[in-house]
């Protein structure tokens, strides 16, 4: 799971919270099990969690952990991918959440998040119709059950590459979420430059990808890395939350 860096924000404003759903590991010796609930982290660095997203506001939190001094990683002891661990500094208890995310023809995609809404309003649009594109020209794709590579007109946006099969085409004819991807350039068969993009797990395809001259190749790669980077995993958003100065809190 990643969250959005907030890179726009006021020098004297305090960053918004962290609001989505987790999944939490349940403690009852009875019950065991994963349980979707609406978490916040708050500015004074207090988790609060709630049965329902509308339950904010409305309802008492089930739960309120102070963070402050907290241990966060992520956790592989559980056997799942997308599980991160919470230690507090005060108790003795350890909590696990795990992220809600599933795999839709080998790409990532993060539910519950208006930013998957806005990508998905992208691939309605003209490649040209898509504001601000970070970068944008032709790249082939390496379709490996055929051995062939395919040309497409592409637009990378916010952590998003989207494929057009022209550039005229309307709509996409799909989109690649960069989430956790890391980026090099490959020798692979004939080509002695080629963009990989390597998932975060197994479960997810590695791409190939080729520009139109080695230039173009480094100055996708470096258009990628930088747009990858606006993004951060969540137990490292958490963990760099608690560790800014004090005055940053303040509201």
């Amino acid at each position: 799971m990643v969250v959005g860096s907030d890179i726009s924000r006021y020098p004297n404003t305090p960053r918004p919270t962290c609001r989505g759903y987790l999944h939490k590991r349940t403690q009852s010796a009875i019950l065991k099990g994963w349980r979707k609930r609406w978490f916040v982290l708050k500015h004074s660095g207090h988790l609060h969690y709630y049965k329902h997203k509308k339950d904010e506001g409305k309802c008492k939190p089930l739960e309120i952990t102070k963070l402050e001094g907290a241990e966060i990683g992520v956790d592989t002891s559980l056997g799942k991918p997308f599980v991160f661990k919470c230690i507090p500094q005060s108790g003795s208890r350890i909590f696990y959440f795990l992220v809600s995310l599933q795999a839709i023809n080998g790409v990532l995609t993060l539910q519950n998040h208006v930013w998957v809404d806005v990508t998905l309003h992208n691939t309605a649009l003209p490649p040209l119709a898509i504001k601000n594109p970070e970068c944008l020209g032709l790249l082939h794709q390496l379709d490996r059950g055929r051995d062939v590579w395919v040309q497409h007109y592409c637009i990378l946006k916010d952590g998003c590459l989207y494929f057009y099969a022209t550039l005229r085409s309307t709509p996409a004819q799909g989109g690649l979420y960069l989430q956790g991807y890391i980026v090099s350039e490959q020798a692979l068969g004939s080509k002695r430059s080629v963009i990989e993009l390597k998932p975060p797990s197994e479960e997810f395809k590695t791409f190939y990808l080729c520009a139109e001259n080695m230039n173009e190749n480094k100055r996708w790669i470096t258009a990628l890395k930088a747009s990858i980077n606006k993004w951060l995993p969540l137990h490292q958003a958490i963990q760099d939350f608690m560790n800014r100065p004090l005055e940053e809190t303040r509201m």
